[in-house]
């Protein structure tokens, strides 16, 4: 089981850019990762640490390739008391839900007992061509509560 399972949600691919190369910044600072872009519930480990990377399009609409996930976890409410994650949202700050993807999936999460490790990221793409660069400044302070939970 690796260390850190990487999940992604995403409508055009900037999610899953960014779940890639920390999942390399992770393997490179000593943690086995794996990465799952769009999983099912059943896919995922029932314990352990998740680090949960999602878009945001619409009017905070998740991404269609995480809606699954988002809609199991709140019908079949499983107990993630053995989870602990970190939340990265990327989205637009001329909308008004801007990273509201990420702020429900991280509601469903603490409901079904998941403990948030740090703040969540929200990465605006318009300052941020770039979203790999905010996440991998963000990441170094996660990996230092990692160690010191």
């Amino acid at each position: 089981m690796a260390d850190i399972t990487l999940i992604s949600g995403s409508t055009l691919g900037g999610a899953e850019y960014v779940a890639e190369h920390l999942a390399e910044k992770l393997e490179d600072a000593g943690f086995s990762t794996e990465t799952l872009h769009g999983p099912l519930l059943e896919e995922l480990p029932t314990a352990g640490i998740w680090l949960v990377i999602s878009s945001t399009h619409g009017a905070g609409d998740l991404p269609d390739n995480i809606q699954p996930l988002f809609d199991e976890l709140k019908a079949q409410q499983p107990d993630l008391s053995q989870i602990r994650f970190g939340a990265i949202g990327l989205g637009s700050r001329e909308y008004d839900t801007f990273c509201g993807a990420i702020e429900k999936l991280d509601a469903e999460m603490t409901i079904c007992g998941a403990k948030q490790i740090g703040e969540t990221l929200k990465i605006n793409v318009l300052e941020h061509d770039i979203p790999e660069d905010p996440a991998g400044e963000w990441l170094g302070f996660w990996i230092n509560l990692l160690k010191n939970a």
